[in-house]
């Protein structure tokens, strides 16, 4: 018999968690009583030996108000490590109760959620245990993203956490076109719990009311708990006036913790997620290729991006994070193999002549990378380049196609996907909105957004390919002028020395893809003094 008084629940039953040896045979039972203060009562711990037989794991929890019994499906289940953990105070009201019906009704969902989560689940146990944070807070990545690393939403957030942009800045989180730390199990994990840390204390201890502020801001939380305070009224989570996204954004999270806590009680069986470490963390130095890292861990090329969605091209940043995420069974062959090649040889280098007029942002595009990144490996301290001389240009050692997971191939596969009505190709023009663009083909602009893998509020850049799936007829065909608007203005323009596609384009306000149209030349030849293009341009955008 074993008495202990006043310690924290949580970390008494991470103690009493393992598995014990008694007598030769392995099994405990634990009868745990716990005190409406959330401290643990006197705690009495029973062991009993028996032959081939798991752990009886038994909670009373009045400030629960749950009681269940249960078998643990094995002592590598990282959901009977969470239930050990639970300790926010749970509400059985019709909020939750409506979402505890939905999960009930979606098993398959469950299924799948909770399959999905094996990658990551057992770092952000590890980590809120560390932080000695609730474990309930593992879960809130399936209301945000359902466990999907790729998740993107019309609110511009991303990734597991589902994150932001200005909040991943605001937490120390990089974004490029090499990189999205938002979807990087490692970084976003880190910048969430910082953020949901700062979001406590901001509440004042109240984790519902931070829980409430993580889906909807501080400022919307803090302002509503103001009004009832100056209203004489409670100010818990239950009794304040939130948008409707963020009032149900608790209750779903409770739901979910009450069904992990006991699915026997909803007749669900849910999958066994193994408690151990999925990953290591290789320091690689410079840059790779993904190809080549997957090569030489011997696992196919989306395994490697569903290790480290945060990279979004076809290698790792130039400028970091030097590091790659690496299922944990093959991290030392790939460690291994990767200090057999030498850093030259880490991705493929193309030697380009420049031409005549051409831009060093032309060959950036032209090459699948930034100007940055050109300007770093051929040490310029600027843009200027000249005709003649050489550039080294870091490039895929496989073809675009066979990166599947990169952004443009994610962006691919969303654009191809078949809907219903006509598919549409629309190139952005200048002065162009998904406003003004949804309104041309009587489509919302969330829709317009989701079929091109965007939020209604990110930036279009002239030229940018878009589609549009709508179900009225096919828009009637016009002429240049008429689809660009009534300040549009028919030209002939002479190329002068110097000039290319991208500064031409530049000048009028114009996508490169619109002029090789309009004139139909190949956009990859390049111009010659004196040649006549014929240009549609807005006269109200034209720059001088």
């Amino acid at each position: 018999m074993l008495n202990v008084l006043s310690a924290p629940l949580g970390r008494l039953l991470q103690i009493f968690s393992q598995r014990f040896t008694v007598g030769g045979a392995a099994g405990v039972t634990f009868l745990i009583l716990t005190g409406q203060s959330g401290l643990a009562a006197p705690l009495e711990v029973t062991s009993v030996a028996r032959e081939d037989a798991e752990p009886a794991l038994t909670l009373i929890s009045p400030v629960a108000g749950i009681v269940f019994e249960s078998t643990p499906a094995g002592p590598d289940d990282v959901l009977a490590r969470l239930r050990r953990g639970f300790n926010l105070k749970y509400a059985d009201n019709r909020r939750t109760a409506a979402e505890k019906k939905w999960f009930v009704r979606h098993p398959d969902y469950m299924d799948r959620v909770f399959t999905r989560a094996q990658r990551y689940l057992p770092h952000i146990v590890a980590e809120l245990e560390r932080r000695d944070l609730p474990l309930e807070l593992a879960l809130l990545p399936i209301v945000e993203s359902a466990y999907d690393p790729f998740a993107y939403s019309h609110g511009r957030a991303a990734g597991l956490w589902q994150m932001i942009p200005g909040t991943a800045k605001r937490f120390g989180i990089k974004q490029n076109w090499w990189y999205d730390g938002r979807r990087d199990v490692v970084d976003s994990t880190r910048a969430a719990l910082d953020y949901l840390e700062y979001l406590y204390k901001f509440n004042n201890g109240n984790w519902l009311n931070a829980i409430a502020s993580y889906n909807s801001g501080e400022g919307n939380v803090r302002r509503a708990v103001r009004r009832n305070t100056n209203a004489r009224k409670a100010t818990d989570f239950w009794n304040l006036r939130l948008p409707r996204e963020t009032s149900m954004y608790v209750p779903k999270l409770l739901a979910l913790v009450e069904i992990v806590a006991d699915p026997a009680k909803y007749n669900l069986t849910l999958p066994v997620v193994a408690d151990e470490a999925q990953f290591m963390v290789a320091d690689i130095g410079g840059q790779l290729d993904l190809a080549l890292a997957a090569e030489l861990a011997g696992v196919d090329v989306d395994t490697v991006y569903q290790y480290n969605p945060g990279y979004n091209r076809w290698s790792t940043d130039p400028s970091g994070p030097h590091r790659l995420v690496m299922p944990i069974d093959v991290a030392q062959q790939f460690v291994t193999a990767l200090d057999e090649v030498p850093k030259s040889e880490r991705v493929r280098w193309q030697r380009h002549k420049v031409k005549n007029g051409e831009a060093i942002s032309q060959i950036a595009e032209k090459y699948h990378t930034t100007v940055s990144t050109i300007r770093s490996a051929n040490n310029l301290r600027g843009n200027t380049i000249r005709a003649g001389h050489h550039l080294m240009i870091p490039v895929a050692t496989k073809p675009l196609s066979a990166y599947s997971k990169s952004a443009d191939a994610r962006l691919a596969k969303t654009q191809n996907r078949t809907r219903s009505g006509n598919k549409i190709a629309h190139t952005v023009r200048s002065g162009e909105s998904f406003w003004t663009i949804s309104q041309r083909y009587k489509v919302t602009t969330r829709q317009l957004a989701a079929w091109n893998g965007m939020a209604p509020r990110d930036t279009l850049s002239i030229g940018k390919k878009l589609v549009v799936w709508t179900n009225a007829a096919t828009a009637p065909r016009t002429s240049p002028t008429q689809a660009l608007g009534n300040t549009t203005r028919k030209l002939r323009y002479t190329v002068r020395n110097g000039d290319s596609l991208y500064t031409i384009a530049r000048r009028f306000r114009v996508g490169i893809d619109q002029i090789a149209r309009w004139n139909k030349i190949d956009k990859s030849k390049l111009l010659h003094p004196g040649q006549k293009l014929t240009m549609y341009v807005d006269v109200t955008a034209q720059s001088s």
